[in-house]
């Protein structure tokens, strides 16, 4: 495997970052955690254990944890592991960098930057140029992934030479890695279905049951299909991991963050509220209007994450949401 990458950094002390970093060392690679915090890398040095994003999963002494980012700069594959609106300023960080001409750059990362309507691979292209860039998504949720839960994702990457390397890197008995050449449509179904996931939640905080759930998964995955098609996905994608796949298990997981925020809020919690109160990001909600942008810029209907951002905004209540979605025209499926 030392063949394959010999070195790997992982920008990113989180539940994600960490799940990722335990997968590459089962498969003996050499890795090294980038946090922010100095404070919360010294614990987890001290304890071989992230107590707040995994409580109870042990951390071998072989996983480096620093908060020095120039640890990374000798890294053969660097995996992007930031939530997205921190991804901009860490990019430039790492630019400031002697990162290797030919380090692998992997996004992690889900989400469309607010205002530019750029994928995260776009932002690491512009911030980092010259880097081989790739990216991984799929229903992975790093709860289980860190406690070796059979998990499967899919790596993308416009270069053939690098997806087989970093499916070698990735592969193994409990974490199966496909590959794809569509890099667009895979940042665009792990983007989106957090969207889905917020309203998802609504469903389950207003008890509305199975029959509803089910019904608006089906037409949350028309819609990321619609919209992301139109953004330069290709349908074949969306019905694969990235999209179907990972649609699914965010809406219906107890470990889906977006899932959690969109229950709340159908609890009557305002969105102030909810954020106050978490630790970790939900992409859903900085994703719903970067979406909402770029629907109206193409003119694509998406009367979900239109009424998702009204929820979110406090301009219509969950249940007022749910019946203006219900009142549209009827229309073939």
């Amino acid at each position: 495997m030392e063949a394959v990458f010999r070195k790997v950094g992982v920008i990113g002390a989180g539940s994600w970052g960490t799940a990722l970093a335990l997968t590459l060392h089962h498969n003996g690679l050499d890795v090294t955690v980038w946090g922010n915090e100095q404070q919360a890398v010294s614990r987890i040095c001290a304890t071989r254990e992230n107590r707040p994003y995994l409580p109870g999963v042990p951390l071998p002494e072989t996983i480096q944890f620093t908060a020095e980012l120039q640890e990374i700069a000798k890294s053969d594959l660097v995996l992007i592991v930031t939530p997205s609106r921190a991804l901009r300023e860490v990019a430039a960080r790492l630019s400031t960098l002697s990162l290797k001409p030919e380090a692998v750059l992997l996004s992690c990362t889900k989400g469309v930057e607010r205002g530019s309507g750029l994928r995260m691979s776009e932002i690491l292209a512009e911030t980092l140029p010259g880097h081989p860039l790739a990216v991984l998504s799929g229903p992975s949720h790093a709860e289980e992934v860190a406690r070796m839960a059979p998990t499967a994702v899919v790596l993308g990457c416009v270069e053939a030479g690098v997806l087989s390397r970093l499916q070698a890197a990735f592969s193994c008995p409990s974490f199966r890695a496909y590959t794809s050449g569509d890099v667009t449509g895979i940042e665009l179904g792990g983007a989106l279905k957090n969207i889905f996931a917020l309203a998802a939640g609504v469903c389950d905080g207003l008890h509305l049951g199975d029959n509803t759930k089910a019904a608006l998964v089906t037409r949350s995955l028309a819609e990321l299909i619609r919209l992301g098609g139109a953004l330069g996905g290709r349908v074949e994608t969306f019905h694969g991991l990235s999209g179907i796949g990972d649609l699914m298990v965010t809406c219906f997981s107890q470990h889906s963050r977006n899932r959690a925020v969109g229950e709340r809020l159908g609890q009557g919690e305002s969105l102030g509220q909810i954020v106050s109160s978490m630790r970790m990001v939900a992409e859903g909600v900085p994703t719903t209007y970067s979406a909402y942008e770029c629907a109206r810029r193409l003119n694509v209907e998406t009367p979900i994450i239109d009424h998702v951002r009204l929820i979110l905004e406090g301009l219509i209540s969950p249940a007022d949401a749910l019946a203006a979605l219900l009142a549209r025209d009827p229309r073939p499926e």
